[in-house]
C-alpha cells in the first residue's frame, strides 16, 4: 500500500469514527435527566471526545496546508494541545481568521449557553469525569459536571427560550400531579444538582422542564458540532487544492450534521441560525 493510500485510509477512519461518537452524543443528550444520570455520562463523554478529535482533523489540516503536506507531530497534539477543548476552540477561531474562511452557518459558537457547553465538555475531559471518585478517595474536587449543566445550560434555556405559556402548563401539571398522587405513593430521585426529590410536584415539574430544554439542548450542541464540521469542510478542500490524492472528501462523512441542525433551525425549536 502507498503511503498516500495509508493517509487516506487514516483519515476516513479517523473521520468516521469522530462523526460516529458525535452523533451518539447529539443523540444522548437529548435524552438525559435525572432518572438517568448514566445518559448524561454517556452524552458528556462522547461528545467531548468527538469534539476533541474533530477540532483536532482541523489543527492537522492546517498545518498540512502550511507545510506543503506534512501533518504535525505526536508531541504537538498529546503535550500542546491534549484534552483541552477550548485551546482547540481558540485555534480554529485563528485558522477561521488567518484563512479568511465564510461559514454558511454559525461562524462563531459564542452565545452564553454554547460558552457553557463547551466549558463543561472541556472540564470533563480534563477530569471532571472523576468527580465522584475523587469525592470518594479524597482527591483534588472537580465540579460535578451535571449539576454545571443544570444550573447554566437547562436554567438558561428554560429561563430564555420557553415560553411564559408552557412553564405555565408545566407548573400546573405539577400541581395536578401533587394533588393526585400525593398520600398514594413516595417518590425518591436524586437532581442533577444533588439535592433529594421527594415531592410529586417536583419531579413533575423537573420532567415538564426536561420535555421543553431537550430539544434546545441538542440544537445547540449541534451547532458547535457544525462549527468544527463547517471548518473541516473548508481546510479539506484547502489541503486537496495541494495536488495529492491523500485527502478525502470530509463532506460525505459529516454531511449529516448540516441537514439535521438545518431542520431544527426551521422547525418549532427556535430560529437560531
Amino acid at each position: 500500500m502507498k503511503n498516500s493510500e495509508k493517509i487516506f485510509n487514516a483519515l476516513v477512519r479517523e473521520a468516521t469514527f469522530t462523526k460516529e461518537v458525535l452523533g451518539a452524543g447529539a443523540t444522548q443528550i437529548r435524552n438525559a435527566n435525572y432518572s438517568l444520570p448514566g445518559v448524561y455520562a454517556q452524552a458528556f463523554a462522547a461528545l467531548s471526545l468527538g469534539l476533541e478529535r474533530i477540532g483536532k482533523l482541523c489543527l492537522m489540516l492546517d498545518f498540512y496546508i502550511e507545510n506543503d503536506g506534512k501533518f504535525p507531530d505526536f508531541d504537538y497534539l498529546k503535550n500542546k494541545i491534549g484534552h483541552r477543548l477550548e485551546l482547540l476552540q481558540s485555534r480554529s477561531a485563528e485558522i477561521i481568521e488567518k484563512r479568511e474562511i465564510s461559514f454558511r452557518f454559525l461562524d462563531k459558537i459564542d452565545l452564553p449557553v454554547h460558552c457553557a457547553i463547551r466549558k463543561i465538555l472541556h472540564n470533563y475531559a480534563e477530569g471532571d469525569r472523576y468527580s465522584n471518585i475523587n469525592l470518594l478517595v479524597g482527591g483534588r474536587q472537580q465540579s460535578d459536571p451535571i449539576a454545571m449543566w443544570y444550573s447554566s445550560v437547562d436554567m438558561y434555556i428554560f429561563e430564555n427560550l420557553v415560553s411564559g405559556r408552557r412553564k405555565d402548563q408545566i407548573r400546573k401539571n405539577a400541581d395536578i400531579i401533587n394533588a393526585m398522587m400525593s398520600g398514594n405513593g413516595v417518590i425518591y430521585h436524586t437532581a442533577e444538582t444533588g439535592e433529594t426529590i421527594s415531592s410529586f410536584a417536583d419531579g413533575s415539574f423537573r420532567a415538564g422542564m426536561f420535555k421543553a430544554v431537550a430539544p434546545y439542548r441538542q440544537l445547540f450542541v449541534l451547532q458547535i458540532i457544525r462549527y468544527w464540521v463547517e471548518l473541516l469542510w473548508e481546510l479539506g478542500s484547502m489541503a486537496q487544492a495541494l495536488g495529492r490524492q491523500e485527502i478525502p472528501f470530509f463532506g460525505e462523512i459529516f454531511g449529516g450534521f448540516t441537514m439535521k441542525t438545518l431542520f431544527l433551525n426551521q422547525g418549532k425549536y427556535g430560529s437560531f441560525k
